[in-house]
């Protein structure tokens, strides 16, 4: 088995999908497990992007659904969580409106997280180390504190927290350990990007979204496909088992393997 067909069978991604069948597949998968986990719904943190809004989309239908079949009202959460001022907030918004989102709320984490980083760089100083926190580490605490603040909505509110975790994050390892990889439940986790979009346009998701360059948003201009140096057109086509250039599966070979970590168990003895 080579290595392309061994992380394909380890993510379980379809070479093809019936957008309408996972959509259906998906969101009674968030229904049984709002049921057995005896919750009263399911908490996205929408961030403007296709793959938050894909997961919004999902949420809402299953939470409206068990609604109307159980006669008790459970809610979908939609939380907006900018650092300062976020020039795609817009996006954000639109994302709710395109799904009816009854229950939403914007929490700014910017003091939090700069607090956060002077501590650190104090304890720097401890050790005689005198710098500022690093770009890198400070875009995880970012993760990393959104993480809390939906956490503490979700103990308040007894909601589940949903990652937007998929195939084509997982291959790359390009999500924040224990950050944004840390929730309760990943309905998008078997799609390759492509498959997300392709669920996006039965859904409903805005066009405006759809069309957006896929970012973490964890510094000004960053993007997903610049930082790795992988497109998501060779990330989907790798993942449905195509054949791709040699320099983007030796790319993806080599992410996949460096960040084994990311995907494991925590280690004890």
């Amino acid at each position: 088995m080579s290595l392309q067909q061994e992380i394909i069978e380890r993510l379980g991604v379809k070479p093809e999908i019936d957008p309408n069948e996972e959509i259906r597949r998906r969101v009674d998968f968030l229904k049984e497990y709002v049921l057995k986990s005896g919750t009263t719904g399911l908490l996205i943190a929408i961030s403007g992007g296709i793959d938050s809004a894909v997961a919004t989309g999902l949420c809402k239908k299953a939470t409206d659904e068990l609604s109307a079949e159980t006669g008790k009202e459970y809610m979908t959460l939609g939380v907006f969580l900018p650092y300062g001022e976020q020039a795609d907030i817009a996006h954000s918004y639109e994302v709710a409106e395109a799904f009816n989102l009854k229950h939403r709320m914007e929490l700014d984490i910017k003091e939090a997280v700069d607090e956060i980083a002077l501590e650190v760089e104090y304890g720097l100083k401890m050790i005689g180390m005198s710098r500022h926190i690093s770009r890198g580490s400070k875009g995880n605490v970012k993760a990393r504190t959104r993480m809390v603040m939906q956490y503490a909505l979700s103990f308040d509110l007894n909601l589940l927290v949903v990652g937007t975790d998929h195939a084509s994050e997982a291959v790359t390892g390009f999500y924040t350990k224990w950050g944004d990889g840390a929730v309760d439940i990943t309905p998008l986790t078997s799609l390759n990007k492509r498959q997300v979009r392709q669920l996006a346009a039965v859904l409903g998701v805005p066009q405006s979204v759809r069309d957006k360059a896929p970012t973490a948003g964890l510094w000004e201009g960053q993007t997903d496909e610049s930082e790795l140096g992988i497109t998501y057109d060779d990330n989907s086509a790798y993942l449905e088992g195509k054949t791709v250039s040699d320099e983007a599966r030796e790319k993806l070979e080599r992410q996949y393997l460096k960040t084994v970590h990311k995907r494991e168990p925590i280690p004890g003895i």
